[in-house]
């Protein structure tokens, strides 16, 4: 459960916490003695720091691990066995692979280049051979058709590409349909076939907005920039400059790479720590064995009962307090308020903002007494929590009968919009199905109004008495707005919103809508979710436990 949670992270981008919950399960797995888990996390950890090329090195020691291990599983006869060997020994040499390729890129030598290369080349055919037959094939041949093109062997490179994209075409892989296309531009522009160059790159712009392949799209845009400057296009080359700067804005997160050796150095310490741990068992029983003045027994007896008594009191009266902690702020913002003493503002340049509020408040509690008034807004704000908490997203504050979410935030990712709007539809659906419940019995009801917009906000901890993490800026007035400016039973957002979940979502577009302080807005009713796709990694291989 670890290791495929940890998946779920790595596709959304957060690598930081996938690394977490990847050494977990492989501490786990060590311990149990399951060899397939292990290779499945050894693979996983090597993943993780080859996204980054600043720690691409230390990816190495675990897939050479994870090597050795997945092809000692061997060829089976049963079907399902043989599977699983050949993904795990396949995804190795894949990573390995591509370890070596972004290696090429980060030396600077020319033999430690071609060293890099041939490596690369080495495993990806060896891939190519475990993967036959398999849908994991298309990929394995981008692989290799981008080491061709840096060998500007680029007959082979466009083989290879044009070969995986049909298998890939077939599957209706449409992610690897993208990465193919991809990969054939390249080797057309680095040929100086800039025609067809163009052609692959706008396939492949059109396949990977489709599914929102983000990391595609940010190598998509920077290949086609560089194709309309090469054809004088300096309209369009501009153009796809500036696209290519804002995705890499959106997919980049300098924070990340510093906490990654952080987590490692724990894990370490923790394997040391339950080494001593055991080592100081074993010598407490030899000297209890030795041991044979009962008095002297008793004291031992005696000391250690205060000891684990005690511990055990202040083990349980730190995770209360902690869980507490974690009830009031985030738990990436409680770890450095517990590690530093402070927790620093910090800047977030998109963010999904969520404002609801009941809009017959007034007069449903008139007819209500205090405590079926406390109940009832407790009810439906305890059912908020538990949406926004299936989606990921951050609680913020209520105020009255205003509540205040945001996705995000504090650890940033790239499927904010579509967690918030698909959170929002559910807190409509919610109130509706309870006011037909109450009206059937003759009971005051709750409608909702609720508003969402996306951009900048700063985010911190308020106040130095009773800690309140909140967020600041235009975006959250604009959040506001949104919510003012909406309908009962209606999730209104921004023209912002909705350029990045169109494809997503049903829309009815309002027009620009008058609100306080803030003019005409483009707004829009989300009316409902049309389509599922999700947001995955383009350049290295997660397996699933």
């Amino acid at each position: 459960m670890y290791g495929n949670v940890g998946n779920v992270y790595f596709n959304k981008g957060d690598e930081l916490k996938a690394l977490e919950l990847y050494l977990k399960s492989l501490k786990i797995a060590e311990e149990i003695g399951d060899s397939q888990r292990v290779i499945t996390m050894l693979n996983n950890i090597g993943a993780v720091y080859a996204e980054k090329k600043a720690t691409v090195d230390k990816s190495l020691p675990y897939l050479w691990q994870a090597y050795p291990l997945s092809d000692a599983l061997g060829d089976t006869t049963i079907p399902d066995q043989n599977k699983i060997r050949k993904d795990l020994l396949g995804s190795t040499l894949v990573n390995l692979g591509e370890v070596y390729l972004t290696k090429y890129d980060n030396d600077k030598s020319e033999i430690d280049k071609n060293r890099d290369l041939d490596s690369a080349v080495f495993y990806f055919r060896k891939s190519l051979v475990v993967y036959a037959g398999t849908e994991n094939l298309p990929y394995a041949l981008y692989d290799l058709g981008k080491v061709y093109t840096r060998k500007k062997e680029y007959d082979k490179a466009i083989q290879c590409q044009q070969e995986g994209y049909e298998i890939a075409k077939k599957l209706d892989a449409k992610s690897d349909m993208a990465i193919t296309l991809e990969g054939l531009a390249q080797a057309y522009q680095e040929k100086g076939d800039l025609k067809a160059s163009l052609e692959a790159y706008k396939q492949a712009e059109i396949i990977a907005n489709e599914i929102q392949a983000y990391k595609s799209l940010q190598e998509i845009f920077k290949g086609l920039s560089q194709v309309y400057s090469e054809l004088a296009d300096y309209r369009n080359g501009f153009k796809y400059q500036r696209l290519y700067i804002q995705m890499t804005e959106i997919l980049y997160n300098i924070e990340t790479d510093k906490k990654l050796g952080t987590l490692q150095f724990t894990y370490d310490l923790s394997k040391k720590e339950s080494q001593i741990k055991l080592n100081e068992k074993e010598i407490s029983r030899q000297k209890t064995v030795r041991n044979t003045f009962m008095t002297g027994f008793a004291v031992v007896l005696l000391f250690a009962g205060v000891f684990f008594t005690q511990r055990n009191r202040i083990s349980k009266e730190k995770k209360r307090s902690d869980e507490l902690l974690l009830n009031i702020l985030p738990e990436e913002t409680a770890e450095e308020l517990k590690a530093t003493g402070t927790a620093k503002t910090k800047s977030f340049d998109l963010v999904t903002v969520l404002f609801t509020d009941f809009k017959n408040f007034t007069q449903a509690s008139e007819l209500l007494t205090p405590d079926e008034l406390v109940n009832e807004i407790n009810f439906c704000y305890s059912e908020f929590d538990r949406i926004i908490t299936r989606h990921g997203i951050e609680k913020i504050k209520t105020i009255g009968d205003a509540y205040m979410c945001a996705g995000g935030l504090p650890v940033e990712n790239t499927t904010h919009p579509l967690d918030v709007v698909k959170a929002g539809l559910e807190m409509q659906q919610f109130i509706a199905r309870h006011k037909k419940e109450r009206e059937e019995k003759g009971q005051p009801f709750f409608e909702l109004r609720l508003g969402i917009h996306t951009g900048p906000v700063v985010a911190g901890i308020v106040g130095i008495k009773k800690f309140a993490y909140d967020i600041w800026g235009d975006t959250v007035n604009t959040a506001s707005r949104m919510e003012s400016s909406g309908e009962i039973g209606k999730v209104n957002i921004s023209g912002a919103t909705y350029e990045l979940v169109k494809n997503y979502f049903a829309c009815t577009h309002r027009g620009k809508v008058k609100a306080k302080n803030k003019g005409e807005i483009d707004m829009y009713f989300v009316e409902q979710y049309v389509l599922s796709s999700g947001i995955t990694s383009q350049k290295t291989q997660a397996v699933t436990a």
